[in-house]
């Protein structure tokens, strides 16, 4: 991604939500560890809890996270019930945000684990020298792939060097339910184009389930033009739906919003019909709501200002 291109293009991830229920705990996880800033603070409106079928999240607090002088995108932490049943990495629907890190060891090395406790030690992937991931999990079950970029040009995508210590996230990580289907959801409904497929011997997933380590898993991306967007792993005969509390978001990875040029064009039906919202993440663009084949949450912002 150029440094000169707008942020705000097509098939970008503007935020990524995650529900919490210490709120208060979690704030000061990302604010402290992450080093995000407090853009926004408030609680769930009435309308935009129906829009995401969430009733039960009205008047819940909320907190809109970025990074001071990072690339525009959003982290948004919802408060919401405990769920004990829920585990991270088990279930369908967003497992994971990769953000873009400057420096992977130097992050590892200061992270707090009682805040963000590491699944994941950084080093490079077998099959990919572009990046070195290391990989948490916070308090609520969410888990980041925090990622230092190498090499900004792959095959078909350009990924994001960071501009701030934890800056955007660049890819938003998908359990699948049917990996093939899901992948045709997201083309033909949602206007992305499919990507690369591989195959490799997932490590997080493997733990996860308890599967040997040569155990392989499918996951192919889906991107608009050299930008990617989502990476749907094909999740094992062991995942099961993700449990939430009645009416509310899913716990851990909730939401995943993305830019688009047209709410028109989307072939997919909304939970409530799209209207302009307002806000820092929203700046008075139409915004609407999807629910995939994974149960996977898509927020979609229209780019067309008002």
């Amino acid at each position: 991604m150029s440094s000169e291109s707008p942020f705000d293009t097509p098939g970008r991830i503007l935020c990524g939500t995650v529900v919490t229920p210490d709120f208060a705990a979690s704030l000061a996880d990302y604010t402290g560890q992450l080093g995000l800033a407090v853009v926004e603070e408030g609680r769930v409106p009435p309308d935009l809890a129906r829009s995401w079928g969430a009733p039960a999240q009205v008047a819940r607090p909320y907190a809109l996270l970025a990074a001071p002088g990072g690339a525009g995108c959003f982290v948004r932490l919802v408060e919401g019930a405990p769920v004990p049943s829920f585990s991270a990495l088990r279930h369908f629907g967003w497992a994971a945000f990769e953000m873009s890190v400057v420096d992977a060891f130097a992050l590892h090395k200061r992270i707090d684990q009682s805040a963000f406790r590491v699944i994941g030690e950084p080093r490079l992937v077998p099959g990919f020298d572009n990046f070195i991931p290391f990989q948490v999990a916070g308090r609520a079950g969410e888990v980041l792939y925090l990622n230092t970029v190498l090499k900004a040009g792959m095959t078909d995508l350009d990924l994001p060097h960071a501009k701030a210590g934890v800056d955007a996230i660049f890819i938003a990580v998908l359990a699948a339910r049917d990996r093939a289907e899901t992948v045709a959801f997201h083309v033909q409904a949602l206007g992305f184009e499919e990507g690369q497929t591989w195959v490799i011997p997932y490590s997080m997933i493997n733990q996860s389930f308890g599967l040997p380590d040569d155990h392989q898993t499918a996951m192919t991306m889906t991107k608009t033009g050299r930008l990617p967007a989502s990476e749907i792993d094909q999740y094992p005969p062991g995942a099961t739906d993700r449990p939430r509390a009645t009416g509310e978001l899913p716990p851990g990875n909730a939401i995943a919003s993305f830019a688009v040029a047209s709410l028109d064009a989307v072939a997919a039906p909304f939970i409530e019909p799209p209207v302009p919202r307002d806000g820092a993440l929203y700046r008075g663009r139409r915004v609407g709501t999807v629910r995939g084949p994974s149960s996977e949450l898509l927020e979609l912002v229209e780019l067309v200002e008002p």
